[in-house]
């Protein structure tokens, strides 16, 4: 029997982990005290070749580039947020993606993420669900046209951008990432594939129906997990994205609560012959998630479907 790793060897595919083990960049009370120089370590011990960046990191790239040298990781991605749907702020948006595009040519990196934050409730204490913003017209238009701009900038540059569909924001649904995809060119606007995300904002099957019907389009990929009844929690109660994150409703592959088969997710990206980053992720409170433990979850688990 074949496994997806047969075709998404390691030299296609680079298994990175996020720093949102170790604490989460969203909400700082979310947080063990775990450092910077522990969360990297533990990143490489787990057997991962890459991390994200984190509020927490040396904010010199030479010497963040050296840390991570010492362990023998690389930069997957950073963070930007964009703000096109909201006044005056696309300029400050280019701006703020420029500094960021330059910050990770000097670490190495090639993968730019970005969001669009205008006036997402997913940092509110309030209904994540009910409280997300629907785009008008004008809206989409702003954004599509944005984040095109922010493509040829790192077009330009011979980096990669990818958009990150997320709670609480404009683009969380299957319907808003596929309205995205649809007004924006392919080799300018790629699709990072959250497949915790879109199963929080809809259904636990719609991780794999994303794959599919964007596969063509992945540029990145966070490999997240959910746990069902908490997400019923949060919509049965009107429970902000905080309190699902602390509730737990995120975890690793591999974790048996977890509700994603990624086997046949995995599959998809290896029917396209997809490189590039498969990233763990699962904002959890790491008071009560081990970090190294579930790293070490994730990256067993993925050693067996993957092979290697």
């Amino acid at each position: 029997m074949t496994r997806p790793g047969d075709r998404l060897s390691p030299d296609k595919v680079k298994l990175g982990v996020c720093c949102t083990l170790w604490w989460n960049d969203d909400f700082p009370t979310i947080d063990a005290g775990i450092s910077f120089g522990q969360a990297v370590s533990e990143m490489a011990l787990a057997g991962f070749q890459g991390c994200s960046i984190g509020h927490k990191y040396p904010s010199d790239a030479a010497e963040l580039k050296a840390a991570l040298d010492l362990r023998g990781l690389r930069v997957s991605e950073p963070w930007t947020s964009t703000y096109f749907t909201i006044n005056k702020m696309r300029q400050k948006t280019i701006t703020a993606f420029e500094e960021t595009l330059v910050h990770i040519r000097a670490l190495g990196g090639t993968e730019l993420v970005v969001a669009e934050f205008g006036a997402s409730s997913h940092l509110l204490p309030v209904d994540v669900f009910a409280n997300r913003p629907v785009l008008t017209e004008t809206q989409w238009d702003d954004l599509t046209s944005g984040l095109e701009e922010l493509g040829k900038i790192a077009n330009s540059a011979g980096m990669k951008l990818s958009y990150h569909h997320h709670m609480g924001t404009g683009v969380m649904t299957m319907a808003d990432v596929d309205r995205l995809m649809a007004s924006t060119d392919p080799a300018l606007v790629h699709l990072l594939l959250d497949t915790g995300h879109i199963a929080f904002a809809g259904d636990v099957d719609d991780a794999l129906d994303l794959a599919q019907a964007h596969a063509d389009r992945i540029g990145h990929v966070h490999l997240k997990n959910v746990r069902t009844e908490v997400v019923n929690q949060v919509r049965d109660e009107g429970l902000s994205f905080q309190e699902a994150v602390e509730l737990g409703v995120f975890t690793v592959p591999g974790d048996p609560q977890g509700a994603i088969d990624f086997r046949p997710i995995l599959e998809v990206l290896a029917d396209v012959d997809y490189q590039g980053w498969l990233v763990v992720e699962a904002e959890q409170d790491p008071n009560k998630a081990i970090p190294l433990e579930y790293a070490k979850k994730a990256r067993g688990y993925l050693a067996d479907v993957l092979g290697w």
